[in-house]
């Protein structure tokens, strides 16, 4: 396992940081590609909760490094401050165990004004956004006007490289009627940030392949799930960066040739988050789960809209990803259910479907055809071998594998690190 990709393998929240917390232990890097503070990784170790939005998972292991890489999109102060929450936690965090690459863009102010107004200029049509910034950001990216980390570096010109782009948003701000932002409040703020951040700023691309080379193993960790995938998700419902095996190469630097194994993570159901098409999507699993106080987003705090899994979503992403091994998490969600169903394939006007549509309208007029597996009716939550799984419940699992396309490798069945099973 020395390069492994950890990929979400459905609308995100699939529990990938337990898996790379879990993982970190027989690794020596955990490294972030993509996405922004609207990620949120939810980690339970020793009864304590860590909730993390840019920093890998792995900083809650000590002697292992961490690497935020170009295609995270950072704030700054949200950065700082989500340092100063685990430093509180009694989480070590200095340049040694934490390395963010020079070439990141930054997300500012402005941007998340941008997002939250162009949200409201949507209306109905709105997408569902966090509110972070991170669109607006990773479209200055594209634009090439953006903030990058190592802009942070030269503080003789960094007030004037900010104050032109926080002008120039503002032009589209007042143009939507909204409130500006004050840019002298601004490059304060983002100037004083700079000083605590540029220690650990470094050629993040060098220091990953310099750690592969050397035989290293590194764990790539991803954010948010392959249908928010910009390129392969259910556009424009989506995110703003690729969430799939393939943004962990190039948002890192690190040659898919470097890469040895791809772990898709799923729960034993599926949720999302926001607007967009559920097909699978079931008001009384939303209900069962909402009662039990699961699924509400780490980030958000928003109710997360729960459903059947969806064979098809799996069938699709496992191949995107080149996923070698499907890690299932979430399984004991499903204890008290005497009945559950699975999706092996949709209809579209009397066709059968494997695979997702293409367009939002198709997905929509999806129908789901499900089969029914016997429940287990039974708390999983304190086993502690895989030999303990009840029969029904690995029937379950076995029957995913088969549709999915891959072997189950890990199991999760509850939030801790020690709730984690590894499957033959």
């Amino acid at each position: 396992m020395s390069s492994t990709i950890i990929v979400g393998l459905q609308w995100g929240d699939e529990g990938k940081g337990k898996i790379v917390d879990y993982l970190t232990e027989r690794s020596d890097v955990v490294a972030r590609a993509q996405g922004g503070s609207n990620a949120g990784h939810t980690v339970i170790s020793g009864g304590v909760k860590y909730i993390l939005h840019l920093i890998p998972s792995g900083v809650l292991w000590k002697d292992k490094k961490c690497v935020i890489g170009n295609g995270v999109v950072i704030d700054p102060p949200g950065l700082l401050a989500e340092m100063a929450k685990l430093r509180g936690q009694g989480v070590e965090i200095s340049p040694e165990n934490l390395i963010i690459s020079e070439n990141a863009h930054l997300t500012m102010p402005y941007h998340r004004a941008l997002d939250v107004a162009r949200e409201k200029q949507r209306g109905e049509n709105k997408i569902g956004t966090t509110g972070r910034g991170i669109g607006p950001t990773y479209a200055d990216k594209i634009e090439r006007q953006g903030l990058r980390m190592t802009d942070l570096r030269d503080t003789s010109r960094l007030a004037h490289e900010v104050q032109w782009r926080a002008e120039l948003h503002n032009l589209e701000l007042q143009a939507a009627g909204q409130e500006k932002v004050n840019v002298a409040e601004v490059v304060e703020v983002i100037t004083a940030a700079a000083e605590q951040l540029r220690p650990h700023i470094e050629n993040t691309v060098v220091y990953l392949n310099q750690a592969i080379a050397a035989g290293k193993r590194v764990l790539f960790e991803g954010a948010q799930g392959s249908y928010l995938d910009i390129d392969h998700g259910t556009y424009p419902f989506v995110t703003s960066s690729n969430t799939t095996a393939g943004g962990a190469c190039t948002g890192s630097g690190v040659s898919p040739r470097k890469i040895e194994t791809v772990i898709g993570v799923a729960k034993a159901y599926t949720t999302r988050v926001g607007s967009g098409p559920f097909v699978t999507e079931s008001e009384e699993m939303s209900s069962m789960l909402h009662g039990m106080g699961r699924e509400f987003g780490s980030t958000t705090g928003r109710a997360r809209r729960c459903g059947w899994l969806d064979g098809v979503l799996l069938r699709f992403s496992v191949m995107v990803n080149g996923a070698d091994q499907i890690a299932i998490t979430n399984l004991d969600g499903l204890d008290g259910l005497e009945r559950i169903k699975i999706c092996t394939h949709y209809t579209l006007d009397g066709k059968k479907i494997e695979y997702p549509p293409a367009t939002v309208d198709e997905m929509k007029r999806c129908v789901p055809v499900y089969e029914e597996h016997e429940g287990w009716m039974q708390d999983l939550s304190g086993i502690t071998s895989a030999s303990q799984i009840p029969a029904k419940a690995r029937a379950y699992l076995n029957r995913i594998a088969e549709l999915a396309g891959a072997r189950i490798s890990l199991l999760g069945i509850g939030p801790s690190r020690e709730q984690t099973l590894v499957l033959d």
